[in-house]
Parts: structure tokens; C-alpha cells; sequence
């Protein structure tokens, strides 16, 4: 009883223990679910929302959300096969490229919400909308077919039999929880999302700390996407939509506040798999698209609904 109380007072340890459930049911109930390459093959998925996520994990700490995730991510999965340099045969240059623009991007969102006080939720919006029509007149709807080698073995090599991108995950996970929970910036975002005035009189920077969450969440939807890239070999309008609305559910689902000041991206991380799970539960009963985004709306609005109820308190 003791370890129950204990799980659901740890939203975390909450989360991974569902997802545990979720597999083992799923694994004796459904033929070839629990099998080691089907499970790899869902934690690749889920490394691309929880990449994603990294950053918009960061931006609701601090009592933010990020919006153009999804834009980002089609941007560098669209522009990174066009500004590859032809005297580039690692094709890290293209990778560098994509993701100073992507980390641009980022300090752009920053710059409007910290110097020109206007909401992150619509600054970022409005440079999704912005990013969503660029798109469209650069690449005509059109899918563009990537080349490059170093984006192509990021998507396709599994060294060891484990996905490049589960490697690439596993790192990004380090660096945010280091950050987070082992350096003094970590705390600022903290206190920033929990208590923006005290933070504020105590010294905090709002302006400073408003443009790091959202650079580094435009690093990592970059990130997103050149891993997205590399596993589907090609790049088109849209291809980032879906992960705009995943990235934050997986945040949410994993503990963290979305008014911010509470939370952990060691949340996010089983976050992410669960949806993943979820999504390939309801794709494996042959129920319809549909259903997935009614699930995905619901449960949101269901934690959104707990997150206001528990700050009331």
C-alpha cells in the first residue's frame, strides 16, 4: 500500500510503471507485441517526441509552451536536403546548417516573448504560422529526398543492434536531467515557472533564462527533425505536425506542471513511450485516426484540468 502511495505522490515512477503494465498486458494478449525488435522499433518512435520534448520540457518549467515545435521540425527536415553542400561528403555541414536555423528559430521565439513581452504561447504560434506558409512557398508541397550520409546513418544504423536514435535520445535525456537537476540554471527555470516575482527580486534574469529555454527548444526540435529525416529519407510539408501535440502530452504525462515551477524530464521519458504504446495499441485493433486525436485531446484536457486543481490548493 505503502509503494502505491509512494508511486502516485512520483508521477515519474508513476508513469514508467504504467508503461511497464501497458507492456507486459499488451505482450501476453497481443502475438509478437513483446518482441525484442517490435519494442526497439516503439522506442525509436518514441525517441523522436522525446527529443522533441526535451526542449518543450524546458519551456513549460518555466511556465511557457512551445508551439512551433512542429514548424521546426518540418523546417529542418525540408531545408536540411536543400543547403547540403555538394563539397561536403560527411554531410555534417548540412547538420550544422539545419541546426543553427533551428536553434535560430528558437532565439527568435525567445527574443519576441523576452524584449517585446508578448506570450510565449503566442509568439511561438505566431512563428509556426509564419514557418507553416514559408514552407509552403519553398517546397511547393513537394517532398524533397535527403542524401546526405551522416543524416542518412543517424536515421538507419543500429550499432551494437541498438537504433542511432535511441543512442541520440539516451544522451539528450543525460544533458537535460544534468541540467535541469544538477546546475544552477536548472533552478532558475524552476523558480521562474513556480513564482516569477520572488524569482525576479531575488536576482533571476527572466530575460535570460527566457531566451536559453527557447533557443535550446529550437535546438532540439532541429534535432527532432534531422532524426525524422534520416528515418523516413525524405522531408515535406507536415511531417513535423505530429509531434507538436505529442511533445506536450508526453511532457504532461510525465508530472510536469503546465502552468511550470514542477516537474522533471525523467517524466517525459516514459512519457513518450507511452504514447507511442498507446498509439500502436489502437493501431493494432484497426480503430481510426480519429480515435487516436480524441484520445490525445482528452487526456491533455484531463491533466490540464488536475494541473489547475492541484495549483489552486
Amino acid at each position: 500500500m505503502n509503494m502505491i502511495r509512494s508511486a502516485f505522490r512520483n508521477p515519474p515512477l508513476l508513469t514508467f510503471l504504467l508503461v511497464a503494465l501497458v507492456w507486459i498486458v499488451a505482450s501476453v494478449s497481443l502475438r509478437g507485441f513483446g518482441a525484442y525488435g517490435h519494442l526497439r522499433y516503439l522506442l525509436e518512435l518514441a525517441a523522436v517526441i522525446g527529443i522533441a520534448a526535451a526542449g518543450q520540457t524546458l519551456v513549460i518549467l518555466m511556465g511557457g509552451i512551445d508551439l512551433s515545435v512542429g514548424a521546426v521540425i518540418t523546417v529542418t527536415a525540408i531545408l536540411l536536403p536543400l543547403i547540403s553542400p555538394a563539397w561536403d561528403p560527411t554531410g555534417i555541414a548540412g547538420i550544422a546548417a539545419a541546426l543553427t536555423i533551428a536553434t535560430a528559430i528558437g532565439l527568435m521565439n525567445g527574443a519576441g516573448a523576452a524584449y517585446l513581452r508578448v506570450p510565449p504561447i503566442i509568439m511561438t504560434l505566431a512563428m509556426a504560422t509564419f514557418l507553416q506558409g514559408l514552407l509552403v512557398i519553398v517546397a511547393g508541397g513537394s517532398a524533397v529526398t535527403v542524401s546526405n550520409p551522416a543524416v542518412i546513418l543517424l536515421g538507419q544504423a543500429r550499432p551494437l543492434g541498438i537504433p542511432s536514435g535511441i543512442i541520440l535520445w539516451l544522451v539528450v535525456s543525460i544533458v537535460v536531467l544534468l541540467l535541469v537537476h544538477r546546475m544552477p540554471i536548472g533552478a532558475r527555470f524552476l523558480a521562474l515557472g513556480a513564482n516569477p516575482l520572488a524569482a525576479r527580486l531575488s536576482g533571476v534574469s527572466v530575460t535570460r533564462n527566457t531566451l536559453i529555454v527557447h533557443t535550446l527548444s529550437g535546438f532540439f526540435a532541429g534535432l527532432a527533425g534531422i532524426l525524422v529525416l534520416g528515418m523516413n529519407r525524405q522531408g515535406y510539408v507536415g511531417i513535423g505536425d505530429p509531434y507538436l501535440l505529442t511533445s506536450i502530452a508526453a511532457v504532461v504525462l510525465g508530472g510536469t506542471s503546465i502552468l511550470g515551477g514542477r516537474g522533471t524530464y525523467a517524466g517525459t521519458i516514459p512519457g513518450a513511450i507511452l504514447l507511442v504504446t498507446t498509439t500502436a495499441l489502437i493501431t493494432v485493433v484497426n480503430a481510426s485516426p480519429g480515435w487516436r486525436s480524441i484520445m490525445f485531446g482528452t487526456l491533455i484536457l484531463a491533466l490540464l484540468l488536475v494541473s489547475g486543481r492541484e495549483a489552486r490548493r
